[in-house]
């Protein structure tokens, strides 16, 4: 081995001496690294790891031997957790090194170089404090570097990607106004950014964009097939940019960040406009922004498409072309039921026909169908409007919600004097919808005189006609779920989720689960004679009426779902 002494005209620097020292080069070596790293303008400790003569590891341990400085494996480091801003990145990116932690007036500053004495004079000119060493490994430290230098501006341009053009509509703001509110949000990579997010949003058929601010990061979920999936982190310094920019083309008030927003924006995507319905919401570390996706193509997709069965389907086109009654819809948020309302609007909305909703608020514009925002501010909610819609000669009413006495007695009078009346309920059955009306304080002779069928619904997820494969399950198992011994014995198999590249974990879109109950004589009987919800499910039971558990269980015999899945999504 070489040695200092058999080289007495060279003279290395203190890591070159430190290796040689420590056995891990030889004196020639160090010479030509040192003469290559000058040649190149690299630092000595990168071209001994670009070469390969030392690890990265074995260097930051002889280091830390030599000078007797802590070590410490980035690794481990929390990066988001780290102090910010307290030198300037340039100056970081100039010497090499990152802010691990800070106690009184002592700075622990992470370094691959500890004899960088250059760069130890400047932080302490720059933040007047004592820094001091932790010897890291420079790999490491690289890609902390990277990943912690990088501006907003360029992350959110990685995130983005290539060049594309998108059009938005502002119709309701004026040219003058647009520029006044938009010069300080036209940040091109956050435009760009919001862009993409609604384009990848409309591609991978989600059905809402969730902007979520925390402490030390901000994140981007999708909502596809009911299911929430983060999509990406950008970087938090965009929080304030974004959440204006969304505001100023939703026409909301860019300057009141301390209450919740509601507004709506139209995005036209390819031949077909889609509208989107924004909410903010304040949060601890800033507006939380959630986006749904109203795409009017939805309410177009006729009745077969949303998974009625044959009996089910029948039940309610018999119901929804009667001249008059109630026809309700009921289920959680979520569950799909302004879209079978809508599918149900669409098969009556004919020239002939005089149709007016009210909702809250409007979700999908449908030609031909006089529809209502709720306005309470100006005083027109739902039962104001009702009254109108009785003196404007309607044949079908429909009602987004029936949430107290006086709405709910309005739209049965109208169903009782001639008109078809339909809204919905939150309850989690139908026989419950009827004891939750007179719970509200519906007489129960009008409720028997005036519903004529409840359809509850869930929305479960599909399974992909791809990949899905047999499961197995045992005997009892299936019983527990609610299947019959005899359905059992009809040589079907259920099917498991297994994912591939077309789908998400196994699913590809949404299938509906309905109990459809018209309301017959004997349940007439029951309202009548004030029964419970049980009385009325065991009557519709007896009248061939599937409840919810049963009209998944019969999706998973057809092999669309899976018995995970309607386990889930009707377990009361």
């Amino acid at each position: 081995m070489d040695t200092l002494a058999e080289a007495p005209n060279l003279t290395l620097s203190g890591v070159a001496r430190v290796l040689v020292n420590a056995g891990k080069l030889n004196a020639k070596t160090a010479e030509d690294l040192a003469k290559l790293a000058k040649d190149k303008q690299i630092s000595f400790i990168a071209a001994v790891i670009s070469a390969g003569a030392v690890s990265a590891s074995d260097l930051a341990h002889a280091l830390s031997t030599a000078f007797s400085l802590p070590l410490i494996d980035l690794s481990a480091v929390d990066v988001p957790r780290l102090p910010k801003n307290v030198i300037e990145p340039k100056l970081a990116a100039q010497y090499q090194v990152a802010v691990l932690g800070k106690r009184g007036s002592r700075l622990f500053v992470a370094g691959a170089d500890p004899t960088n004495q250059e760069a130890l004079e400047r932080i302490k000119f720059a933040t007047q404090l004592t820094p001091e060493w932790v010897v890291v490994e420079h790999d490491k430290l690289q890609k902390l570097l990277e990943s912690t230098g990088t501006s907003a501006a360029e992350a959110l341009e990685n995130i983005v990607g290539g060049e594309f053009e998108f059009d938005v509509t502002d119709e309701e703001t004026t040219p003058q106004e647009s520029q006044e509110v938009t010069t300080d949000v036209e940040d091109a990579p956050v435009v760009r950014f919001l862009q993409k997010m609604l384009i990848d949003a409309i591609n991978l058929r989600a059905s809402d964009l969730h902007f979520e601010p925390y402490e030390q990061n901000y994140r981007v979920r999708f909502r596809v097939d009911g299911e929430l999936r983060e999509i990406t982190q950008p970087p938090i310094a965009i929080k304030e940019k974004l959440a204006s920019r969304i505001k100023v083309i939703s026409r909301l008030d860019i300057a009141e960040k301390r209450v919740p927003q509601d507004g709506r924006m139209k995005l036209k995507f390819g031949n077909r406009a889609i509208d989107f319905r924004v909410s903010t919401l304040p949060t601890l570390f800033g507006e939380k922004i959630v986006i749904r996706i109203l795409d009017p193509s939805s309410a177009k997709l006729g009745i077969e498409a949303l998974g009625y069965e044959k009996e089910e389907k029948e039940r309610l086109l018999k119901a929804i072309e009667r001249p008059y009654g109630m026809v309700l819809v009921t289920g959680p948020t979520g569950s799909g039921k302004t879209v079978s309302l809508y599918t149900c609007l669409n098969l009556l909305n004919k020239p002939g026909v005089n149709i007016s909703t009210v909702e809250d608020p409007a979700e999908i514009n449908l030609p031909g169908i006089n529809q209502v925002n709720v306005n309470d501010k100006a005083g027109l909610n739902f039962s104001t409007a009702l009254k109108a819609f009785l003196r404007q000669d309607p044949d079908v009413i429909m009602v987004g919600e029936i949430r107290d006495l006086e709405t709910a007695d309005i739209a049965i009078k109208a169903a009782q004097t001639g008109h078809m009346v339909m809204s919905t309920l939150h309850t989690n059955d139908a026989p419950t919808t009827l004891t939750r009306l007179r719970n509200m304080g519906v007489a129960p002779f009008n409720i028997a005189s005036s519903v004529i069928l409840i359809t509850a619904q869930r929305l479960a997820r599909r399974l992909c006609e791809s990949c899905k494969a047999p499961a197995v399950y045992p005997r009892e198992a299936l019983l527990r779920a609610g299947f019959k011994d005899t359905e059992l014995d009809g040589g079907w198999k259920p099917y498991r989720a297994v994912g591939c590249a077309n789908c998400n974990n196994g699913y590809k879109g949404r299938v509906g689960l309905y109990q459809v109950m018209p309301i017959s004589e004997e349940i007439q009987r029951i309202i009548l004679s004030d029964g419970s919800a049980m009385d009325i499910a065991a009557q519709a039971e007896k009248e061939g009426v599937r409840d919810l558990r049963q009209a998944g269980l019969h999706k998973v015999r057809l092999g669309v779902t899976t018995l995970e899945e309607v386990i889930s999504v009707t377990n009361e």
